[in-house]
């Protein structure tokens, strides 16, 4: 037995891929000249993780215009005045705002997957956006001809098939971000539309079987973007209890930036039941000071004083930079801070008398 780690998704692009991609929005650079830079960036993401000891790698979403709007892209019944999410240190970012219908995905996440598996051998984890966050692109006035029922019913079957892709294709895991979760309970204190949230994702999840499920995760955080974060305020004992009702074998949960952690542990080890495992974050994405492996190990025994170890696992609070044009995090501090991880969570099962 030892201690799982696993990363959540998104790693800082190089700076050749950012201004890249700017020289791609303006015209100054083939769609094919960007692809190569990305695929670059995705071999450079997974052999870099790989010479760090980590035992799952991800592509980093070096690919992705961001963790949200991957399966938009190139679809045309979109209006850029969605829903706006703001973030605490004043910035915001919108959504964009379905016109017609029906809805179909452009891009499935087992494209960025299927590419990153040509360039390594180890184990590979897929994150995917949840259902619940693009049931936001559905307009609050309606499309006509396009009921929200019918909307959410071809939702649902187009998230599905992204998750089914990806395990078809060879993921380790396949992870559910829900970083609208802790925010919806900012939008509605009710937690009405929380509920909500979690009825159509397990919708989803039902149609997977108990064995495909204990591959499956979900990621919780309160946002990152840019050095701050959209929902940091809400307590999380008004989430937990609702989040741990998804059918999923893993649970992915923000802690290394909660103010009283012990609080947030002894919440979650509450909701534990068996057959799940629930990976802890020990390292800060969106603070630039990197944690030492001593420093993640403490953090990780603290958690298994109240997650039993065979349940237990580490990560990062969020994804780095999980917006394409979000330079707010160097490359070279996303990947010390995960170094540090990995080190620490294996002091910490030395300390335990683990492998």
């Amino acid at each position: 037995m030892t201690i799982l780690t696993e990363p959540i998704g998104s790693i800082p692009r190089p700076s050749t891929l950012l201004n890249a991609l700017t020289e791609n929005a303006e015209g100054r650079l083939s769609d094919a000249d960007l692809k190569k830079l990305q695929d670059e960036a995705t071999a450079d993401t997974l052999a870099r993780l790989a010479e760090l000891g980590c035992p799952v790698l991800v592509d980093g979403e070096q690919a992705k215009p961001s963790f949200v709007t991957y399966p938009l892209a190139g679809l045309t019944s979109l209006a850029g005045d969605g829903a706006v999410i703001p973030f605490a240190d004043g910035h915001t970012r919108q959504l964009p705002r379905l016109t017609a219908g029906p809805f179909r995905y452009r891009v499935r996440a087992e494209t960025y997957l299927r590419e990153a598996l040509r360039h390594t051998s180890q184990p590979v984890k897929q994150a995917v956006i949840a259902p619940s966050a693009l049931s936001l692109l559905y307009p609050a006035d309606g499309i006509d001809g396009y009921s929200r029922e019918n909307f959410l019913k071809d939702l649902a079957d187009e998230a599905e098939a992204d998750i089914r892709g990806c395990l078809d294709a060879g993921a380790h895991v396949v992870q559910l971000d829900f970083t609208e979760a802790r925010l919806s309970l900012k939008l509605d204190p009710s937690g009405s539309l929380l509920d909500d949230f979690v009825a159509l994702n397990n919708q989803v999840l039902d149609r997977f079987t108990e064995e495909e499920r204990a591959r499956l995760g979900v990621h919780t955080c309160p946002g990152g973007d840019q050095d701050s974060t959209h929902s940091l305020d809400v307590d999380y004992a008004e989430l937990l209890p609702k989040l741990f009702r998804l059918k999923v074998g893993n649970f992915y949960v923000q802690l290394a930036s909660e103010a009283d952690p012990d609080r947030v542990l002894a919440v979650i080890a509450d909701q534990l039941r068996p057959g799940i495992r629930v990976f802890v974050g020990v390292t800060d994405p969106i603070d630039p000071r990197v944690e030492s492996p001593e420093e993640v190990r403490d953090r990780v025994l603290a958690a298994a004083r109240h997650i039993p170890v065979d349940q237990l696992g580490t990560t990062d609070d969020c994804g780095f930079s999980p917006f394409a044009d979000d330079a707010s995090t160097s490359r070279d501090t996303a990947f010390a801070k995960i170094a540090a991880r990995v080190k620490g969570t294996a002091m910490a099962a030395e300390a335990l008398g683990l492998r």
